[in-house]
C-alpha cells in the first residue's frame, strides 16, 4: 500500500515562494523540480515532532479527521509532507499511514536540492 502512497517530488521552489513559519532541516536530494498548486496542503513535522498543517499546529490524534474535511471537496487528493531530517523514519511512516487512511492517494515528500559545495540549509 505504501507504494501507492509515496510519489516523490522535490518541492523546494514551493518553499522558497511561500512563507513557512515552521523551521525544519530538510533532507537534500538530487531530483527534478515539481510544479505545485498555490492551494497545496503541506504537513510539516519539526524536530520536536510537532505537526502542522499549512503552518497551523495540529494535534496528531485529530489529523485524519482534519485531512478528511480539508480534502472532502477536492478533486485532486494530493498532499506535501515536510519532515525534519531529525525525525525518526518510523514517525514519518506513521504520518504517511494517517494520510493514506484519510483517503489521500498522492503524497509528495518535500526536500532541499542537493548542494555539494555547501552544508545543509534551513527553511522557514
Amino acid at each position: 500500500m505504501l507504494v501507492l502512497l509515496v510519489i516523490f517530488m522535490v518541492t523546494a521552489p514551493l518553499l522558497e515562494t511561500q512563507n513557512q513559519a515552521v523551521n525544519v532541516d530538510l533532507p537534500q536530494v538530487q531530483a527534478a523540480k515539481a510544479n505545485v498548486a498555490e492551494d497545496a496542503i503541506v504537513i510539516t513535522l519539526d524536530k520536536k515532532r510537532d505537526m502542522y498543517i499549512n503552518d497551523n499546529l495540529q494535534v496528531a490524534s485529530e489529523l485524519k479527521e482534519k485531512l478528511m474535511v480539508l480534502f472532502k471537496d477536492r478533486r485532486r487528493k494530493e498532499i506535501f509532507l515536510r519532515a525534519d531530517r531529525a525525525v525518526p523514519y518510523g514517525e514519518v511512516v506513521k504520518v504517511m499511514a494517517i494520510i493514506r487512511a484519510a483517503g489521500i492517494n498522492r503524497l509528495n515528500m518535500v526536500t532541499d536540492p542537493l548542494e555539494s559545495s555547501r552544508g545543509g540549509r534551513r527553511r522557514r
